[in-house]
């Protein structure tokens, strides 16, 4: 009878792996191609798309956890102080995130934001060893000194003291495992977040339509773009809230890789950026220290 009790679980934990794996795929993909929604609107400053990232995102937000019917846990949450000083923090990470990130695109260092992104995983892993106590196979150990390899190699040999990059690895890093930490289901936390950072976004752009510096119009296509970054800021997010509660820290930190990976390809193949042979050397590293993570993953049946 406990035997088949065992068995249970290790299906349950098993599925919930798996559906992890696919919402966290999902989740790196959409955030892969997303320079090619905000390399048109560069012109639009990076603290004013932050803002259309924030405001547009809560409409959003609401209809996904209105459809789950749990629209009535969120006062709560922001009745727990401790709840609400942790969302508080990851509200500010991710808008440190946000911003570096489009103002990278903006400059045409959408290359380096990749990097940034490369390395993050990296950071994501140590979390899980120092603060988890998590572990790895002799395989999935083998793929992340690959990874770190290669993410040195394009450090030193790209010249250029990557702060850009080190921005972003270190802010998402924190902003996933304070996620990861916090008792906030998904969507709820997602939307405590942006309703912290509502008021500030709001007021900004009253501020920026005082001074005649507003770039949204309904009388345009900028407008409905502008209102589109709430759809494209709030589906990985959440799809990555989900997986993050489902994954290890070290499986989320090695799937990272995908998105940099396109975000790279994008910056070299679409927007014309420079790739010379150390970053052509770490693209083929990364992606095969992620194939060999993957696969010893699947083989040991865990995730």
């Amino acid at each position: 009878m406990r035997g088949d009790c065992v068995t249970a679980e290790a299906r349950t934990s098993k599925a919930d792996s798996r559906r992890g794996f696919f919402y966290a795929l999902a989740a790196y993909g959409l955030w892969g191609f997303l320079p090619l929604y905000f390399k048109p609107m560069e012109h639009v400053p990076a603290a004013e798309m932050v803002v259309h990232r924030i405001i547009w995102s809560v409409p959003v937000a609401l209809i996904v956890i209105g459809a789950q019917g749990r629209l009535g846990e969120l006062l709560s949450l922001f009745r727990d102080r401790k709840i609400f000083t942790m969302m508080f923090i990851t509200a500010l990470l991710i808008t440190i995130n946000w911003a570096i990130y489009v103002w990278a695109i903006g400059i045409n260092k959408t290359s380096e934001a990749a990097l940034g992104y490369y390395i993050n995983p990296l950071i994501t892993v140590m979390l899980g060893y120092a603060l988890q106590g998590e572990r790895l196979s002799r395989l999935q150990a083998v793929a992340v000194g690959i990874a770190c390899l290669a993410v040195l190699i394009r450090t030193v040999f790209g010249g250029v003291f990557p702060w850009i990059a080190l921005t972003l690895a270190v802010s998402f890093a924190a902003y996933g495992y304070l996620r990861k930490t916090v008792p906030v289901g998904p969507t709820q936390g997602f939307l405590m977040e942006v309703v912290i950072l509502f008021p500030f976004g709001f007021g900004y752009l009253i501020w920026l339509i005082s001074i005649g510096e507003n770039h949204f119009t309904l009388v345009s296509i900028e407008g409905p773009l502008l209102m589109f970054a709430g759809v494209v800021t709030a589906a990985p997010l959440i799809l990555y809230a989900f997986g993050a509660k489902l994954l290890r820290l070290a499986t989320l930190g090695l799937m990272q890789y995908i998105a940099p990976s396109i975000i790279f390809a994008i910056s070299f193949l679409v927007f014309g950026e420079q790739m010379d042979f150390w970053q052509g050397l770490t693209f083929v590293m990364i992606w095969s220290a992620l194939i060999l993570y993957t696969w010893s993953m699947f083989r040991g049946g865990e995730a």
